[in-house]
């Protein structure tokens, strides 16, 4: 069932709750798909994807991780992680927000499929960063943006409306 650009965008909730029914290869292979078509300083797309449904690392990530314990439940996960090495001349590059960008599309595409999602925070938190380094044996160059747990929504889930005008400077508003 595909929506409406628009509607997509506004309809994109957090997801922390999920049956057990399996997120197939292919949902998760388009999942990466648009994640990879996100938009990237100078395209450099410093982005490295790390997939996860084995349940041991699902439930490990769960414990240790202090905001992500809908991991317990989750059939899948993305690690969103940005590789210095394609980050350009700088240290830093632009891999945070181009991983962002990045997560956006994982996020959305989730929403269109029929699947659901949320953003779990890991940098810049040094300790959160250590936990999924260590528990997926990231290399030093590569840095765990955030962890996104997928799968099918449990129950009923409605978008929030964020809407607020005293977030826009406007002349005439």
């Amino acid at each position: 069932m595909e929506k409406s650009l628009i509607s997509l965008i506004l309809n994109r909730k957090s997801v922390r709750s999920f049956t057990d029914k399996p997120v197939s290869e292919d949902d998760l292979v388009l999942l990466l798909k648009a994640g990879m078509a996100a938009p990237s300083a100078r395209n450099l797309q410093p982005w490295m994807f790390v997939v996860v449904t084995n349940r041991q690392i699902l439930k490990k990530l769960a414990e240790r991780l202090p905001y992500a314990k809908m991991l317990y439940e989750a059939q899948a996960a993305i690690i969103v992680c940005g590789n210095l090495s394609k980050a350009g001349d700088s240290p830093e590059g632009y891999w945070v927000q181009d991983c962002s960008a990045a997560s956006q599309n994982i996020l959305l595409a989730a929403e269109a499929i029929g699947l659901g999602a949320v953003w779990t925070g890991v940098f810049p938190r040094a300790e959160r960063m250590n936990v999924v380094s260590e528990e997926l044996n990231l290399p030093d160059h590569v840095i765990p943006l955030n962890v996104i747990p997928i799968g099918y929504p449990k129950g009923e889930h409605s978008p929030k409306d964020k809407f607020k005008k005293e977030n826009i400077r406007k002349d005439s508003w």
